[in-house]
């Protein structure tokens, strides 16, 4: 069964060039098969959430979907999953994604978590910072301008639909944040370090670039997030 939604699922998404594509599906389905064995799971329902998590995007397949789980649903569906796991499934995708979390939505299954975690954390890294780049390319965004500066303290529930003005201030407005979203301890572990290695990289960047006002704004950046918590 789970070879053959893995099958639906690539042929829903194996054309995306945006970062939402089958290589992001992989890597998440992986992580939350690793996540769940610390966190002793339901490996089927944490496998089912994490493959479909991303088959009604709102940035890919509009907000209709994205309500009712259009693609979701009919996969699970053609593939026979009993009702009752459909229903588990549904629920997690129902508050999983960085824009429901703004909304106050947070999964409450503890397979719901460990795919929200995992789905976050391939946000973060080295990764994270590939389909950055890549996400800002296909909406002709410059990775960095030094002339325009992130938009601070977006109000919750206000994140805009539009890409960042470009991928540093990306970084910033959503990116940066996602270590304080985890829910389960797998996933904080593992987006520490993930964190990390952005940080790590704008350091660098800023002092290639020797644009030390960025450097300045990075460095209180990070001491305001730290009061916060």
């Amino acid at each position: 069964m789970i070879n053959q939604i893995k099958k639906s699922v690539n042929e829903l998404l194996n054309k995306d060039d945006s970062g939402h594509g089958m290589e992001h599906i992989n890597r998440v389905l992986d992580l939350s098969l690793e996540f769940s064995k610390k966190e002793s799971g339901n490996q089927e329902i944490v496998s089912l959430i994490a493959l479909l998590h991303d088959v009604d995007d709102y940035k890919l397949f509009g907000m209709d979907n994205a309500e009712n789980l259009t693609n979701a649903k009919r996969i699970m569906k053609e593939c026979n999953v009993d009702e009752n796991t459909q229903k588990q499934v549904c629920l997690a995708l129902n508050n999983i994604g960085y824009s429901k979390r703004l909304k106050g939505c947070i999964p409450t299954t503890l397979e719901g978590k460990i795919v929200s975690d995992a789905d976050m954390c391939d946000a973060l890294g080295a990764n994270g910072l590939l389909r950055e780049y890549k996400y800002c390319l296909k909406h002709g965004k410059p990775f960095f301008d030094r002339s325009i500066f992130p938009t601070e303290d977006m109000p919750m529930g206000n994140h805009p639909s539009k890409c960042a003005e470009s991928s540093v201030c990306h970084l910033f407005e959503k990116i940066l944040k996602l270590k304080d979203l985890m829910l389960t301890e797998s996933g904080k572990e593992e987006a520490k370090s993930r964190h990390q290695i952005i940080v790590d990289f704008l350091y660098h960047l800023f002092d290639e670039e020797n644009a030390s006002e960025w450097t300045d704004y990075l460095n209180k950046y990070t001491k305001k997030r730290k009061r916060r918590l």
